[in-house]
């Protein structure tokens, strides 16, 4: 029998409980990008880009030009002062080429295939202006689609993920290794630009597969065999390492030892985000709340699905969002523990004799620790069963509700159902009223 927590049909802190059927996708859906506060991308396996209304459904665009399945995207807007914001999204693909699309008009803006090899990720600096391609080496773009700059050919395996660090830096994941590569103006006084490599961070046993940045002073990366390191965006040095998701028997300070049984995706940092607290951490089938002031895991499910988590997002009033292989989408509520009384001091005989005293101390010192540690879980609030195969990843839209996309080639709208009853009642009675078939009585 599964040891994954099961929620029955009352859901009573599930909003979700209308859904809407996106359909369009003839492959695997991999990716969502929100283009503003209504919009939304989807990409995957098929070439094709489609852009959809978060609030309606309606398919807006359908977008054409790649001839091989999508593995990298990301929205980059303009915001010069002579024109309204342009919202631009960049489409990578496997058949080496990139592609700038208008999202107003679903034009192709401009296509770039002068690439050797497949690039794996995007990464829009909006300060600079700029953007980057990681593949087999990182290059830099300006708006106009011109090449200001690209690295040597770094390795076969390239880059996989790029982040934005202070100071015009970028951390790459290369492998096992972590790249620090930094942006320098050229000094003719052209918008020219300069890379170089300044570090190679190799802490980690196996290949990164996460990398967020958390703020200005914090990133974290994850590993393939569960390492979570939190690194300085700074000076670029290792605060602090997590690897023990796996055996909570294994004191923080002891370096625990791979068990080679053990299946690499049970361990495998899959996705990782966070907020200003706290990194969550989709490891294997479990998710992790990894508090970063106390260093220390603080609350986790290591089992919260059948299968390995692929996504997993922080929502408002501490609730998270996971979505599994197994198809399956969940709510999660990060909980307080209830604190339990110290156990009372003994008496009788061996108090007499002073042995209550160290008891006593001993309680005192355990009391202290538990008021000062507070104690999470993640209690499990809702269940949104929809697709039939693996949910890839989903994008929250706050009062318009979720996105999700899937395996299945279908992406779903999942909607709060009350609300959409309301705003149902509120259409009927306007209509009513400029129809003049409702009396108003007062």
């Amino acid at each position: 029998k599964s040891s994954v927590q099961t929620i029955g049909e009352e859901q009573i802190q599930n909003p979700y409980t209308e859904l809407r059927v996106l359909k369009g996708h003839q492959d695997i859906v991999r990716f969502l990008v929100q283009i503003d506060d209504c919009r939304f991308a989807s990409a995957g396996d098929d070439g094709i880009i489609f852009l959809w209304n978060a609030q309606t459904g309606e398919k807006l665009f359908e977008l054409h030009g790649h001839t091989h399945k999508i593995t990298a995207i990301a929205p980059f807007s303009s915001s010069d002062a002579s024109e309204e914001k342009n919202h631009l999204i960049l489409t990578a693909s496997a058949d080496r080429t990139v592609i700038v699309w208008d999202c107003t008009s679903g034009r192709q803006v401009q296509k770039v295939s002068c690439f050797h090899s497949t690039v794996k990720c995007l990464t829009v600096l909006q300060r600079l202006d700029v953007w980057l391609s990681g593949g087999s080496d990182l290059c830099v773009w300006n708006r106009k689609l011109d090449l200001l700059c690209k690295t040597s050919h770094l390795t076969d395996a390239g880059i996989s993920a790029l982040v934005e660090l202070p100071k015009n830096c970028v951390a790459a994941t290369v492998g096992k290794e972590l790249v620090i590569f930094r942006l320098i103006a050229s000094n003719d006084g052209s918008e020219g630009w300069n890379v170089l490599e300044v570090k190679r961070l190799v802490d980690h046993q196996d290949n990164i597969l996460s990398l967020v940045s958390v703020n200005d002073l914090t990133f974290v990366t994850g590993s393939h065999v569960g390492e979570l390191i939190v690194w300085d965006a700074l000076d670029w040095t290792k605060q602090a390492c997590e690897c023990n998701f796996w055996d909570s028997s294994v004191p923080p300070d002891v370096q625990p030892e791979i068990k080679l049984s053990q299946s690499p995706n049970e361990t495998s940092v899959q996705h990782l985000t966070s907020d200003e607290e706290c990194v969550f951490a989709a490891v294997g089938k479990g998710i992790y709340v990894y508090n970063l002031q106390m260093k220390r895991v603080i609350a986790c499910q290591r089992t919260a699905h059948d299968s390995s988590v692929l996504h997993i997002e922080k929502l408002p009033n501490r609730q998270l969002i996971s979505c599994s292989e197994d198809g399956s989408v969940r709510i999660w509520e990060l909980r307080e523990k209830q604190q339990l009384p110290a156990e009372p001091v003994p008496t009788g005989f061996f108090n007499m004799w002073g042995f209550g005293r160290a008891n006593k101390q001993a309680n005192q010192a355990a009391k202290k620790m538990q008021d000062n540690t507070p104690m999470y879980f993640l209690e499990l609030v809702g269940d949104l069963i929809g697709h039939s195969s693996a949910v890839q990843m989903f994008l929250y839209f706050g009062e318009l509700g979720l996105a999700t996309c899937s395996a299945d080639h279908l992406i779903i709208l999942w909607k709060d159902g009350e609300r959409e009853s309301r705003l149902r009642s509120l259409t009927l009675f306007q209509k009513l009223a400029q129809n003049g078939n409702l009396q108003l009585k007062f």
